[in-house]
């Protein structure tokens, strides 16, 4: 089901909602406003502890050897334009790259404070900002990377995640909360979100009149204490998504914690107080709202779609039989097709999945002449419509399928056709040491390492799917509560160890938090430890089994006594 109702305008950006004037006239207000900031700042007129907080309403961070600055993507969308402006951005404020994160947005690490202002004035004149992607607010929305094409959608959720976007962006009561929020939806009821890992969690289901409902998790969570959370409400009319949000964030907000950093999430809250608990009080407060002022009517809806552009999707019936004659002329092609891409509900196009991880590079990297070169080809294959995803890929949505081999041998060029998602060496890695002034440890010489042991693309295939995520510290941006094998960078007396955690899993069907495995160990012992799972699973599997199958049918301790049993 993909009923695609948003707007046909040819002269609107695709899958994006397109500004108007008050929406560049507010971000014109906000930079002019940081822009006297900075400038206090640099002339000492504020302390770094006065300005902290200002920063970080800006997204910008204070690293390790430099500013690092946070720009949003809503729900993961990105036109041709907007990349290119993130190229320029790459290329004449940073060193020639940016990096995709595992919230939908890019980061560039060695930004200058005094060009602040200019950064975000470039990044205006192409409808980007960098509001709310740091402090204690409601983040950046994410969504789900095949959004608006996906065959099981029920409804497109970048509408609604607009929504939430306006609604939450500077809410008065939500600009200093007890600590950061984060929500995340899909507009179907196959969960590619990972929504019990999120604050709010939120799909999309039919209820037994066939209207779309949306399934709300609440307190789910990563970091120093990972939860997953729990369904609060299970048949929620879109029509309230704005009301109901804002009553669980009102009871988060009334009594979440303030006094302990490590116990501030909703996650520790509803954990505390019991879902049924949580949920009684959600209702209560949700019950005396006014709805008619919060009803996301059907006006409003429109009103916003009309905002988003649509692509023109014709027909082409030998498109299929010509993707078909170039799969069977090019095996490293058909590969790239088998692993690389997702159906489309037109039977005539396809979803190109883009790995930013090629062997040897540092993962969800991309540099100025990549993102440059994605810009051409989604104008060239793809309605200039990019997409980031939450496992720092991107996404070209709409492809016909008798032009995704000319596609593919665009990307090659830019060492972008690398043919591993899903696979072992499609690693999820943070920024660590390298950068980030919270690691313990690197992850990104980690996470090159392990890849690099399984370069083959035939011992890829061979393995099997199996999701890596290398953290450099508790916070888990790289989600290595929920990855199949998860590495940790801990500290040790000034030294660098990493734990190992196996057994997690992101999504709703199946979803865990991974056991820890044993003592941490050093950066060459993980490594090796990582080869000697990969090599027992391939031993003990049965046929059919993944690796998560086969750790599930075993268990830990086998896996355990492989890692640190003695010669």
């Amino acid at each position: 089901m993909n009923n695609n109702p948003i707007s046909s305008n040819p002269s609107l950006a695709v899958g994006r909602y397109n500004y108007d004037q008050v929406d560049h006239d507010f971000l014109k207000e906000r930079i002019n406003q940081f822009r006297s900031q900075i400038e206090r700042r640099l002339s000492g007129e504020l302390s770094e502890d006065e300005f902290k907080p200002l920063r970080l309403m800006n997204g910008v961070y204070l690293q390790l050897h430099s500013y690092m600055l946070r720009v949003a993507i809503p729900y993961g969308i990105l036109s041709s334009t907007m990349l290119r402006g993130l190229a320029y951005i790459s290329q004449y404020y940073d060193r020639g790259y940016g990096h995709f994160t595992t919230r939908q947005n890019i980061q560039f690490h060695w930004v200058k404070l005094e060009e602040m202002p200019d950064i975000l004035t470039h990044l205006a004149s192409v409808e980007m900002h960098a509001l709310q992607t740091s402090g204690n607010c409601i983040r950046n929305i994410t969504s789900d990377e095949f959004a608006g094409l996906a065959e099981d959608e029920i409804i497109d959720p970048r509408v609604y995640a607009e929504i939430m976007r306006q609604w939450s962006t500077l809410h008065p009561e939500f600009t200093f909360l007890p600590r950061k929020f984060k929500i995340a939806i899909s507009g179907s009821s196959n969960d590619r979100v990972a929504a019990c890992f999120y604050d709010i969690g939120i799909l999309t289901r039919l209820n037994d009149d066939q209207k779309p409902v949306f399934e709300v998790w609440v307190g789910g969570g990563l970091g120093r204490i990972p939860y997953k959370g729990k369904i609060i409400r299970d048949d929620l009319p879109p029509e309230h998504l704005i009301a109901y949000i804002e009553a669980i964030i009102r009871v988060y907000n009334l009594h979440g914690s303030r006094n302990n950093l490590y116990k501030s999430r909703i996650k520790i809250l509803v954990e505390n107080l019991g879902i049924d608990a949580y949920r009684e009080q959600v209702e209560k407060e949700f019950a005396t709202m006014d709805l008619d002022q919060y009803r996301l009517s059907d006006d409003l809806v429109v009103q916003i779609q009309e905002r988003f552009g649509r692509p023109n999707l014709e027909n082409h019936p030998q498109a299929s039989e010509v993707l078909e004659a170039h799969r069977a002329q090019d095996k490293e092609f058909d590969r790239w097709v088998k692993n690389n891409t997702h159906p489309h509900f037109h039977n005539d196009y396809i979803a190109a999945v883009i790995s930013l991880k090629e062997v040897g590079k540092t993962p969800g990297d991309a540099s100025t002449e990549q993102m440059h070169a994605l810009a051409d080809l989604a104008d060239q294959y793809a309605f200039g419509e990019v997409r980031v995803t939450h496992l720092q890929n991107v996404v070209l949505g709409h492809v016909q399928k008798d032009k995704l081999y000319e596609l593919w041998q665009g990307l090659k060029k830019q060492q972008l056709a690398t043919a591993n998602l899903g696979l072992i060496t499609d690693i999820v890695c943070c920024p660590g040491m390298d950068y980030c002034a919270l690691a313990n440890a690197r992850s990104i010489p980690v996470a090159k390492q392990i890849a690099a042991l399984f370069e083959d693309i035939e011992l890829q295939e061979k393995i099997g799917p199996v999701n890596i995520g290398v953290d450099g510290c508790i916070n888990s941006c790289a989600h290595h509560h929920i990855m199949n094998i998860g590495v940790l960078g801990v500290d040790k007396k000034g030294e660098e160890f990493y734990q190992i955690k196996l057994g997690g899993s992101s999504y709703k069907e199946g979803a865990a938090i991974g056991s820890i495995l044993g003592a941490a160990v050093k950066a060459e012992e993980a490594v090796k430890a990582v080869e000697k799972l990969i090599y027992f699973y391939l031993e003990q599997r049965q046929s059919n089994e993944h690796f998560i199958d086969t750790y599930r049918r075993l268990g830990t301790a086998p896996f355990k006594e492989i890692v640190y049993a003695t010669a």
